[in-house]
């Protein structure tokens, strides 16, 4: 398949370009993060792109969705990092409904992924229990009680957590901590006796929360797939999600690289333009080289998505690891190039840093990816 995007998927790409270039732009981000804002994006806007058909894009049609593929949504994750737009796109649409889609059963796919599409729902993952992403280490505990399952433990680092209407809770029934097997996913209401939600603003102004489950009753409908067999379901969402952000830091990386470039060949020194400088030239052709690298495997990593590529989980890290590395040198390049006044708050390139570091570490770091790359290919 040639790693070009076709004629409906450039389209997109500009039609998602020129909505967030004046509806969820930095500007906007930034009112938002000084407006002390608890959701952390504006209701309105969102409810504009679930009109433009975003939130089914990657949704079949027989569940309400456009069935467009991750394609298709890696086209708008990509300008949505370019703007740094604040909205529940990666929360409840590429983690979410991915989640419900790779785990859920008919009837929920079928309540749930309508409503996601229509946007009258928003659904999160909960999983993370550390500082450091590791899925397999869950200790969170699923204990049945007759027809029904007592869900108990906490997660940290769940995406717009206050905005949430349900929550994909991943919970041990059965062996140890760090255990693939015995892993068991629920979809849980965010109103059921014993949830609570404590939000917190992430250091990219992003909201995100802690999920704490205190002796959660929950029915069997809530029991997504067959007790304990979660992990295949979850391993396959996390690359979708991982893909996904990749995508989305490569919309960041390029607009820093265009923001750098813009202003190194403006700004002078010494009564010189300092774009003119050799070092800095060298500099930003590395750069730009590492950019196309990394354009190549993120649009391979979402077209193996799509195809079902028997390899994805070997691209989807290397996806991750890749766009990591090159969003840090971006965003690093980025605030280095504007000299002092890209420390400072007024100049936007120090929000695509701190975009960037959060982005990083959402569903695995470099470290992680290169690590599992290596274990797949058998080293």
């Amino acid at each position: 398949m040639t790693l070009v995007l076709n004629e409906e998927q450039q389209m997109l790409k500009e039609s998602a370009a020129g909505f967030l270039a004046s509806k969820a732009t930095v500007g906007h981000l930034r009112k938002l993060r000084d407006s002390g804002d608890e959701l952390g994006f504006e209701p309105a806007v969102w409810q504009e792109m679930v009109e433009m058909g975003w939130a089914g894009i990657a949704i079949p049609e027989a569940y309400g969705g456009l069935g467009y593929g991750y394609t298709g949504l890696g086209v708008v994750l990509e300008q949505a990092g370019r703007h740094l737009s604040a909205s529940p796109l990666e929360a409840s649409v590429l983690v979410g409904a991915t989640a419900i889609n790779c785990l859920g059963t008919e009837p929920q796919k079928a309540t749930w992924l309508a409503a996601i599409a229509a946007g009258e729902r928003q659904v999160t993952l909960a999983l993370q229990e550390s500082g450091a992403f590791d899925p397999a280490a869950v200790a969170a505990t699923a204990t049945r009680d007759g027809d029904a399952y007592v869900v108990s433990g906490e997660k940290r680092m769940v995406l717009d957590a206050k905005s949430a209407d349900a929550f994909v809770v991943i919970a041990r029934s059965s062996g140890a901590v760090g255990d693939q097997e015995g892993l068991s996913a629920f979809l849980v209401p965010a109103d059921a006796a014993g949830l609570s939600v404590t939000s917190c603003d992430m250091v990219d102004s992003r909201q995100c929360g802690s999920v704490a489950l205190d002796g959660v009753r929950l029915t069997s409908d809530a029991l997504m797939g067959g007790e304990g067999d979660a992990w295949a379901g979850l391993d396959r969402t996390l690359d979708i999600a991982a893909i996904g952000f990749s995508a989305q830091l490569l919309g960041l990386s390029l607009e820093a690289f265009e923001r750098t470039m813009d202003y190194i060949r403006e700004r002078k020194q010494f009564g010189t333009v300092i774009g003119s400088f050799q070092g800095l030239q060298h500099r930003a052709a590395h750069l730009f080289a590492e950019l196309e690298l990394a354009r190549s495997i993120v649009l391979k990593a979402l077209q193996a998505v799509d195809a079902d590529d028997e390899n994805l989980s070997r691209l989807a890290s290397a996806a991750k690891a890749k766009l990591s590395e090159v969003a840090r040198l971006a965003s690093n390049e980025g605030v280095q190039m504007h000299g002092g006044v890209g420390m400072t708050d007024e100049y936007d390139i120090g929000l695509y840093m701190k975009r960037s570091r959060v982005l990083e570490h959402l569903m695995g770091d470099y470290y992680y990816h290169l690590d599992r790359f290596a274990r797949i290919g058998g080293y």
